[in-house]
């Protein structure tokens, strides 16, 4: 079996976008960075995304059966860092709009869906989550946030 350290190293060479994973639950809004995101059919339109056992956040996202996810672009390195930081206080200091559901994103976000998780599954140290997109908006402008080699960073022109 291929070691945990080199499989990281590999898939590190695989470049990402960054989004946030944000809901309103009854203890407030909660979020977090992830970077395991993509595109899974047009028809339905649905998202998949990965989040760890060992998340602190994920727990309750789940449990609200919904979430936000906003795409962060170059100049939103500050924010994902904060949203990666366990204990932060991730919603102070910034503007933040509220989906149809209710759930924050971020107002200059490049763009964001308002999904309804539609099936978790056990995935090793993480869950598979798989959530229709139910309503959406290009609210912002400007080259993507991503994620590469273990690092945060934009792509050069």
């Amino acid at each position: 079996m291929l070691e945990q350290r080199p499989f990281r190293d590999i898939l590190g060479q695989f470049t990402t976008g960054v989004v946030l994973i944000t809901a309103q639950t009854p203890q407030g809004p909660a979020g977090m960075a992830v970077n395991s995101f993509t595109s899974v059919s047009l028809d339905p339109p649905l998202i998949a995304l990965c989040a760890a056992h060992s998340s602190s956040t994920w727990p309750s996202v789940r449990a609200v059966g919904g979430f936000a996810a906003s795409i962060l672009g170059s100049e939103h390195e500050d924010l994902c860092r904060t949203f990666s930081t366990r204990g932060a206080d991730r919603f102070s200091g910034r503007d933040w709009e509220s989906t149809n559901a209710g759930h924050p994103a971020p107002a200059d976000a490049l763009g964001w869906l308002d999904c309804r998780i539609e099936a978790v599954h056990q995935a090793g140290d993480h869950e598979l989550v798989v959530a229709e997109a139910l309503e959406g908006s290009l609210s912002g402008k400007g080259g993507p946030l991503v994620f590469h080699g273990g690092r945060i960073t934009a792509l050069s022109a």
